[in-house]
């Protein structure tokens, strides 16, 4: 209940990892999510942080990134979820624990769009777009 309907905060220019953070947290843990991008010293009090060094909220924690640590904390039990962690552990940090290269094209792909200029909320918006997608595909 205390993440419901919730303004959930991240650092601007989102990458894979809180892009597909933002899709778990909308698709499986709060529905009506609001996203709102600050540095790290400007989180707005309410606000629930993600992909932040933060002390609260959620990010890495040990070796998992930002959007496994919101799988676990939340217990998602969803098959293609977990091989979206995989995925996104992957091409976010960089260490091919799982195998997975799905994840640095949609990286590429973020970092492209990020170059061109377009604004914070719409690389957000675009990058879950793209982790649906994958969310679908992984359901083969």
């Amino acid at each position: 209940k205390e993440y419901k309907n919730r303004i959930w905060v991240t650092r601007p220019r989102p990458g894979v990892d809180r892009c597909a953070s933002a899709w778990l947290i909308r698709r499986f843990i709060d529905r009506k999510a609001r996203f709102a991008f600050a540095p790290e010293d400007r989180v707005r009090a309410g606000a629930v942080p993600f992909d932040m060094f933060h002390e609260e909220g959620f990010g890495h924690r040990g070796n998992d990134c930002t959007f496994e640590t919101l799988e676990k904390q939340f217990r998602i039990r969803d098959a293609r979820v977990a091989v979206i962690g995989q995925i996104i552990h992957d091409a976010d940090l960089l260490d091919e624990r799982f195998g997975h290269k799905e994840g640095y094209g949609v990286d590429e792909i973020l970092k492209g769009w990020a170059r061109q200029g377009i604004p914070d909320d719409k690389l957000l918006e675009r990058g879950m777009e793209l982790i649906e997608g994958l969310y679908h595909a992984a359901g083969k």
